[in-house]
């Protein structure tokens, strides 16, 4: 029966060709022995800030880098915005190539694992070169695939160091619908727009409580992809990278900046000097995304204080507040931003 199937098959193939593959078989995840393997080549240690947009992904950058021994750069997205790293194997075509037995150099394997690796690894590696550090990661805030970007990081890098940054969700919305009001979005509605130009004749009626910036559907739509990147993302984080997993906070950071900088360099295995304090006070100074907003569109931009926590206390209506607890209030107490749903 095999060998009638056999020549069935070739019979199929010498009138109609090979047949296409549609799908391409699970991307297997890189194994032990080939870690040690490709880190004979690309030996610095690796770390990944993921983190959901608007919650301090890019300020944890620019401190981080401050260290002598770490080089940190952005928005390489791996793993957290598409196509991602993978998209470079992901096809029936490249499967077929990468496992051919014809192919000598992948001995009976799928070479996928490896040539991603490899590409970000390069791609780190040559950028921490330059900078003559050991260790080097990426900063791509994770707001769209939450614990998938996890898993996709642990079946390439097993081996390196997810750092997460958590700000407060009330003010990960407020900048959120800001930087959205700034750039003006394609995405904003007729009534977005009309809040815009009611913000830029009369500011008061939205602080003192009485007009929202906000409608309903924007506040359930953040809020709930707010709640789904903190518990996904942590709960993934921990499961798969044990110790090598460390979460902070956004204010945390804010309030003392040399303190948890002193935490997060001991996690990824450096010490910090004391003289680091003053240069992390420095870089704190400025605000690049601040003077960015200013230039682009300051009428609306200089209405909030960037970069500080609480602008959500002078902002929220009641009607904001019932909304935001009901999506995500119960997050809020899991990162202790509140102890109870009275505020």
């Amino acid at each position: 029966m095999d060998f009638l199937a056999r020549i069935r098959s070739a019979a199929r193939i010498l009138l109609k060709g090979d047949p296409k593959k549609k799908q391409r078989n699970p991307i297997p995840a890189i194994t032990a022995e080939e870690v040690a393997e490709v880190r004979q080549f690309f030996p610095r240690e690796k770390f990944f800030i993921f983190g959901h947009a608007r919650s301090g992904t890019t300020l944890l950058m620019r401190l981080v880098r401050l260290h002598p021994e770490v080089h940190c750069n952005y928005q390489a997205h791996f793993f957290t915005r598409q196509p991602l790293l993978k998209s470079l194997v992901n096809t029936p075509e490249a499967e077929e190539w990468l496992t051919r037995k014809s192919n000598r150099w992948n001995q009976g394997g799928d070479l996928s694992p490896l040539v991603l690796r490899s590409a970000a690894d390069f791609i780190m590696e040559r950028d921490a070169a330059r900078e003559g550090k050991r260790i080097v990661g990426d900063k791509s805030p994770s707001s769209t695939i939450h614990g998938q970007a996890v898993r996709d990081m642990h079946a390439v890098y097993p081996d390196a160091k997810l750092v997460y940054i958590v700000r407060d969700g009330r003010d990960v919305l407020i900048s959120e619908r800001f930087r959205n009001f700034v750039e003006e979005s394609k995405f904003l509605t007729a009534e977005d727009k009309r809040i815009i130009e009611d913000l830029r004749r009369d500011q008061t009626q939205f602080t003192n409580g009485t007009r929202s910036i906000f409608t309903e559907t924007v506040i359930r739509r953040v809020a709930s992809g707010w709640v789904k990147n903190l518990k996904e993302t942590e709960d993934e984080g921990r499961r798969l990278f044990g110790d090598h997993y460390y979460g902070l906070r956004y204010e945390d950071l804010l309030s003392r900046p040399f303190e948890e900088m002193q935490k997060l360099w001991a996690f990824l295995g450096v010490e910090a000097d004391p003289s680091l304090e003053g240069t992390i006070r420095a870089e704190m100074s400025s605000n690049p995304d601040e003077e960015w907003q200013a230039r682009r569109n300051g009428d609306i931009s200089s209405f909030l204080p960037k970069g500080q926590a609480g602008n959500w206390s002078r902002l929220f209506t009641a009607r904001d507040k019932a909304v935001f607890k009901e999506v995500a209030g119960e997050m809020l107490m899991r990162w202790k931003y509140e102890s109870d749903l009275n505020w």
